[in-house]
């Protein structure tokens, strides 16, 4: 957000606002604590070649937490030898716009999260500091200490959460570095962590992998010096081999002769924190030749889009999670969730049943790309007997812009007692799929109407004249992509749950839906001439769209 802030003395110089970068709104995180590879320690800077081939040195940097409370009578103590340099940074994502007064006098009114003021100077001593919500002055919310010395430049940074329950307590967190000039053709950069979700990160460059920070917790801070130029910064989870995930890419400009302090914050999860203040890269320019950088943006998507589809026809309702995180709960049979957002990298998914978390059907590892649409299909059967393995199949999905009049369709067949399949169209018996057997899916691209179609046997070099098992009614529309699960059991009688065969729609693009699992054999139709219908099939998992009847052809 950009915001004007008012001038309130003399003495405190203009207010220049800076707004977190966030990352892309289609793409967001959805569980906390996300990042693998997570090392414990304190900062450490690690020498890299650079872009120039100059190594980058390390410089002193200092990071103080002040206390959130003190007594109010303190008494100030100032250093009449010279003056402090002192500027103010919210960084607090929950926080609301505050008021910042020092020593008793506002110099700072309606600073909202993302700003960053410039330098002002003050006597050197112990800085009394009061923050206060913006229209009232009574409700505080930080009061306390920051100690300076004269010559000395200090960022006062507001970080930490407000809300009940906060991961990281609201406390003020005391930067002081030196904002000498580098050397010529050289540029320093302090590196701040303040996301209070994200644990310790790495930070890479995207040539050529060399490592410019290694294992900045929350709360630290580190410089480094680089050969002035252009760099693409990669900030990763933190690993002994510094190849951990990639959380964000970003594109930076850094002049010859200048300082810069980048802070990370914001939230790598926004969807279940108090904030919707996404996680990103906050740059200022500290040095005199300009208050802030110009603002940068996040060159690569952090997250992906993956969904649930529980297919398992003899499993009870479960439980989804990720990485440890529960993502669905309660997940009943012919239920498709909802795209959820998921961070790129290694993935942990693992299914408990939904009356007794502590009983694992079964996991495993997913490697999810960026900028790539995942389904995760629970498939096969539980119980000793199953034909088909309970397992989970990860399908990737297309869900690209379909030309116009067009429309898009996979079928996916975790039927477990069903061969193979074709799917024709019934009024002119051409063919869509051909072969499909268990497991297994395939896309096409179709003239976007209503169609009749037959799922058949798979007769093998029989032209795709297998008898009709079953006959599926469906509107496709313009545009559009849509996934149908041939599922439940051809013969139910035969078979450990009286889940009948039937096909589920989804449709998978941005205005879709999810049917329920519809179809009609050629010895079952009811009297509206719309299919059998499973009425015991519904979206139990939260947060899963409700499933509704599909329209009739």
């Amino acid at each position: 957000m950009m915001l004007s802030l008012t001038i309130i003395t003399d003495a405190i110089m203009r207010v220049e606002p800076l707004t977190l970068i966030e990352m892309s709104e289609e793409k967001k995180l959805t569980r906390r604590r996300i990042l693998t590879g997570v090392g414990a320690g304190s900062a450490a800077l690690a020498g890299c070649s650079g872009q120039s081939g100059t190594t980058p040195t390390p410089t002193e940097d200092s990071a103080t937490d002040t206390p959130s409370t003190m007594e109010t009578s303190t008494q100030m103590g100032e250093d009449e030898s010279g003056m402090a340099n002192i500027r103010i940074a919210h960084l607090s994502p929950d926080a609301p716009n505050v008021d910042v007064s020092v020593n008793g006098s506002v110099i700072f009114e309606d600073v909202s999260f993302g700003t960053v003021s410039e330098y002002v100077g003050s006597p050197a001593g112990e800085q009394q500091v009061r923050i206060t919500t913006t229209g009232n002055d009574e409700t505080t919310v930080f009061e306390g200490t920051v100690p300076t010395e004269a010559e000395t430049n200090y960022t006062v940074t507001a970080r930490g959460e407000i809300s009940e329950g906060a991961d990281e307590p609201f406390e003020l967190l005391t930067l002081e570095g030196s904002n000498s000039t580098p050397g010529s053709n050289m540029a320093r950069v302090r590196l701040v962590h303040v996301s209070p979700d994200a644990p310790a990160v790495d930070v890479t460059l995207a040539s050529n992998g060399d490592v410019l920070y290694d294992g900045v917790t929350y709360g630290d801070s580190a410089n480094v010096t680089v050969p002035a130029g252009d760099y693409t910064l990669q900030v990763r989870g933190d690993s002994m081999s510094n190849d951990g995930d990639v959380v964000a890419e970003f594109d930076v400009t850094l002049r010859g002769e200048e300082a810069y302090t980048a802070f990370a914050g914001g939230y790598l999860s926004t969807d279940d924190d108090p904030s919707d203040s996404a996680f990103g890269l906050l740059v200022s320019q500290d040095t005199a030749a300009g208050a802030t950088s110009g603002f940068l943006t996040a060159t690569t998507s952090t997250t992906t889009n993956l969904r649930v589809a529980h297919l398992s026809p003899n499993a009870p309702n479960v439980n989804v999670s990720l990485d440890g995180n529960a993502i669905l709960e309660d997940v009943g049979f012919g239920a498709v969730s909802e795209y959820l957002e998921a961070p790129v990298g290694e993935r942990q998914i693992q299914i408990t049943l939904a009356d007794d978390a502590g009983t694992t059907v079964t996991e495993r590892s997913v490697s999810i790309e960026a900028e790539t649409d995942y389904t995760i299909a629970a498939s096969g059967e539980v119980g000793d007997a199953a034909d088909e393995p309970f397992q989970l199949l990860a399908l990737r999905d297309d869900n690209s812009e379909v030309q116009d009049d067009s429309t898009r369709i996979r079928v996916v067949h975790l039927s477990p007692d069903a061969s193979s399949v074709d799917v024709t169209v019934d009024s002119t018996m051409n063919t869509l799929f051909d072969g499909v057997a268990y497991g297994e899916s395939g896309y096409t691209t179709v003239p976007a109407g209503e169609y009749t179609l037959n799922i058949r046997d798979d007769m093998m070099g029989m032209s795709n004249t297998g008898d009709i098992v079953q006959t599926v009614d469906v509107t496709l529309a313009e545009g559009e992509t849509y996934t149908a699960f041939a599922g439940g059991y051809l013969t139910p009688d035969d078979d450990p749950a009286d889940t009948a065969f039937g096909v589920l729609v989804s449709q998978d693009t941005a205005s879709g839906g999810t049917s329920g699992l519809t179809g009609k054999s050629p010895s079952e139709e009811d009297d509206s001439g719309s299919g059998y219908y499973w009425d015991s099939i519904k979206n139990t998992g939260v947060p899963l769209k409700t499933n509704a009847r599909p329209t009739a052809s």
